[in-house]
């Protein structure tokens, strides 16, 4: 009884240790990582979002840059502004 409670914990101390050398090992590559330049293809770069408008005819948001701009009101379509405004 007394060997088989030895050997439980002789494997059990041996687990232990091997986790805490996992740990820092991964900590250091971590650490290594982190002070090394990226390879390969850099990140792209996020793009800022855009301001969304109103269509005057059907009341559709979209981005600015995709809108029709006539008359002083935005449109979707060239085909909404001629038709106008709806009521």
């Amino acid at each position: 009884m007394g060997k088989l409670l030895f050997w439980i914990i002789a494997v059990l101390v041996a687990l232990t240790i091997a986790r805490i050398v996992a740990r820092a090992k991964a900590r250091n590559g971590q650490a290594a990582n982190a002070t090394q330049k990226p390879r390969g293809r850099a990140a792209p770069r996020p793009v800022p979002a855009e301001q969304m408008v109103r269509c005057a005819h059907c009341g559709i948001h979209l981005p600015r840059s995709e809108a029709a701009l006539i008359g002083g009101r935005t449109w979707c379509s060239q085909e909404h502004a001629r038709l106008g405004e709806k009521s």
